[in-house]
């Protein structure tokens, strides 16, 4: 729910002989709350759509046929450094060429380690002031690498947003603007005016164009130029088909164009409609046609300097708006090449963070930043930490911290301040005296829980994005992220319900587990899993079933709920009879059972019918469900580690050499209903089943909550080849077990 603004006013675009970064400190993420209620379209100005008759000529270059694009071909490079794997980020906006030193200065004092640059790259300028502006980026640089610190530099890849637009000089108005925009599927340019989001004040004109058009060979050689500065990545923000103003573009020229060359259908589809096979392609279309658009992004950088990452501003997470704007994070993750994510997990409230989150809630966030990990796969994942005081900033970043994502740490609602100096500097210092332990330790987890994008997209279609589940804002509590619609709440949605669910279940049962995200699935992405649960998975390719049957068939696994089980294709068309028939032991002409056990090849597929147990987990915390779902979980994957203590200490579990790293999350002052922030330390005794023939050796405790952030040694006892390890959680602890 955050964005940013600047004290600084915008220049007229009659001062744009002033290269300083005076104007936009950034543009971020649509305020959804306030769209979903209607209460800010009030204020904006739409255009209406172009006549077929009065649309501009334009010479169409639809890109080669099929989804590879030749970026994707470019050589993977060798490692990630390790500046990027242990980054800890912060923003360094200047507001003068004499701010520059004091600005880093103050950041590399905090801990920081990479600076993300946002300067006034989401305006309109042109090329001798992209120019001039340039010089400066490259002057920032110079002075961040001699104090030992990395920048990324922030440009907004598909906004481009001009000041005093609305009545004055515009890029949609004057410039290409309007014949590279965005179109709705019924013609409408996707540009407004006003204050529909906190980014684009009142009279700024906003103008979203096609990354099909030639505004793709424009901004990428633009990225040419910012690489050459040397900067040490780029940082595109939201690749998306926005749609604040309106919904489901890109409809234009360009992109009936590319969808056709891509999908070999003869035309775009006339309206959102589920119903319509073509539309459903479309839905697919979109997030690839993206995804070859991040990648030549990171190709043009790579281009000019090999050295040169990029990390993609993803807002999309594991609820359903990736569907509505395209992007979605995980078609990203095999990727080739040094590009990954910044994930934008956004909190509660914009001026209140998750000070009065309800515990499900903040099952949300964490599975949020766990979506995160996942759809980044090996690669480095940073995410936004946002805070709004000292104590919840720091709980929000133990949890992104434990996920295994790297630390961007904001104050909500702007992106160019900390919450706290002072626990900014604590954490990321943790961060960095702990950094092998947190981003080296590969995941313990033997239970995966699978994210299927195509359910996600077709299974129960429907408004509200389900961030969270508590849509109702407390009382005194603005910018509430769900705008007071039930319709918002995750716990209205039966595939998403399904999957947040499976995720609080797991979590209150304290049993460590990963999220496996679907585009691109391989048979190497289940293998270290003895057990993956599959909620309300309809929607499967059959490249995906063949996978999903293998792991069974060589002896894993698989727990499916839903009421039509991989009963849809990869485009949400029905199927004539389910993907994984022989898997399930049943047919579509069959009665669906209440359970069934089904032994396939050296493995077994548990299927739960009924009521959604999952999703009845996510709204009252059924203890029947959430046993219905986790018995075959523990009868597959009796777990090597156990906590006695309140369910709401999230645990993760990773390996280090011969060291097991177990991270401890304390949100036990969360409830079922919200109320005012706290922290109390929590009581809880860790324990671990001692491998045969080894030894536990030492066990230690590092937390960000005290003063020292080195591992201590703390006692423990074995009984019976179990470790006991007790322990008392202020916030966060990570804890060491050593066997020899």
């Amino acid at each position: 729910m955050s964005e940013y603004t600047s004290a600084h006013p915008d220049p007229s675009p009659t001062d744009r002989g002033n290269p300083l970064p005076v104007s936009r400190i950034g543009r971020r993420r649509l305020l959804r709350a306030g769209l979903a209620t209607g209460g800010a379209l009030a204020a904006v100005r739409l255009l209406p759509a172009t006549p077929a008759s009065a649309a501009p000529t334009v010479a169409v270059r639809p890109p080669a046929a099929g989804f590879t694009p030749a970026s994707a071909a470019s050589p993977t490079v060798a490692a990630w450094p390790d500046w990027a794997r242990f980054a800890r980020l912060a923003d360094g906006t200047f507001d003068e060429v004499a701010d520059m030193q004091g600005r880093i200065n103050q950041l590399k004092a905090q801990n920081v380690s990479v600076i993300e640059l946002d300067t006034v790259l989401s305006d309109w300028l042109t090329d001798a002031e992209f120019t001039a502006h340039a010089a400066l980026v490259r002057t920032f640089t110079g002075k961040a690498h001699a104090a030992g610190l990395k920048v990324v530099m922030y440009y907004p890849s598909l906004e481009v947003i001009s000041p005093g637009g609305e009545k004055g000089r515009s890029f949609y108005k004057n410039d290409q603007g309007r014949t590279w925009v965005q179109r709705s599927l019924d013609g409408k340019p996707n540009v407004f005016y006003g204050s529909l989001v906190v980014w684009v004040d009142p009279g700024d004109e906003s103008c979203w164009v096609s990354p099909n058009s030639p505004w793709r060979d424009y901004y990428l050689n633009r990225i040419k130029q910012l690489a050459a500065t040397g900067v040490d990545g780029i940082w595109p923000d939201v690749p998306i088909y926005f749609d604040g103003a309106l919904s489901w573009c890109d409809a234009s020229t360009w992109g009936a164009a590319a969808f056709t060359a891509d999908t070999g259908l003869a035309a775009l589809p006339r309206a959102a409609d589920h119903n319509d096979p073509v539309f459903r392609r479309y839905v697919e279309w979109r997030h690839r046609n993206l995804l070859r658009f991040q990648l030549d992004i990171a190709a043009a950088g790579r281009s000019v300097n090999p050295d040169l990452v990029t990390f993609v501003e993803t807002v999309s997470m594991d609820y359903r708006y990736a569907t509505s704007i395209g992007l979605d994070g995980a078609y990203l993750r095999q990727a080739a090449g040094n590009v990954s994510q910044v994930w934008e997990v956004d909190i509660l409230a914009n001026e209140d963070g998750m000070r009065h989150a309800t515990a499900t809630d903040w099952t949300c966030l964490i599975s949020m930043y766990k979506y995160a990990r996942a759809a980044s796969g090996t690669k480095p994942a940073w995410a936004f930490s946002y805070g709004w005081k000292a104590d919840d900033a720091s709980l929000v970043m133990s949890e992104l911290i434990s996920s295994g994502c790297n630390p961007y740490e904001v104050k909500t609602p702007y992106k160019n301040d900390t919450t706290d100096a002072a626990t900014r500097t604590r954490m990321f210092g943790f961060v960095k005296a702990n950094q092998q332990r947190l981003y080296d330790a590969v995941s313990a987890a033997e239970v995966g829980v699978y994210h299927s994008s195509a359910s996600r997209d077709y299974v129960s279609p429907g408004e509200g994005n389900g961030m969270y589940a508590n849509a109702t804002a407390p009382a005194g509590i603005a910018d509430w992220w769900g705008g007071d619609d039930p319709e918002m709440s995750c716990t209205t949605m039966p595939w998403l319900g399904e999957f947040r669910g499976t995720v609080k279940a797991l979590v209150y049962a304290h049993v460590p587990f990963d999220t496996v995200t679907s585009p691109g699935l391989a048979a190497g992405d289940l293998a270290r899993f003895k057990v993956v649960l599959l909620p309300n998975l309809q929607a499967v390719s059959d490249a995906e079933a063949a996978v999903l049957r293998g792991y069974v068939a060589g002896g894993g696994t698989v727990v499916l709920t839903g009421p039509a089980p991989t009963g849809l294709d990869e485009y949400g068309t029905r199927r004539a009879e389910y993907a994984l028939a022989d898997v399930l032991g049943l047919r579509r002409a069959d009665p669906l059972p209440a359970s069934r056990r089904n032994v396939f090849g050296a493995g077994v597929c548990w299927y739960l019918g009924g009521d959604l147990p999952g999703l009845a987990y996510l709204r009252t915390a059924d203890q029947a469900a959430g046993d219905r779902l986790l018995a075959p979980v523990r009868a597959a994957a009796p777990p090597s580690l156990g906590l006695s203590g309140d369910r709401r200490i999230h645990l993760e579990a990773r390996r280090l050499g011969e060291e097991t790293v177990v991270h401890l999350v304390n949100f036990t002052n969360f409830g079922d209903a919200p109320a005012a922030f706290r922290t109390t330390p929590a009581s809880c005794t860790l324990t671990y089943a001692v491998p045969a023939g080894r030894t536990v050796t030492a066990v230690t405790v590092a937390t960000p909550d005290g003063t020292d952030p080195a591992p201590r040694p703390v006692p423990f006892t074995v009984t019976a080849a179990v470790a006991s390890v007790p322990l008392t959680v202020a916030q966060y602890s990570v804890v060491g077990i050593t066997v020899s």
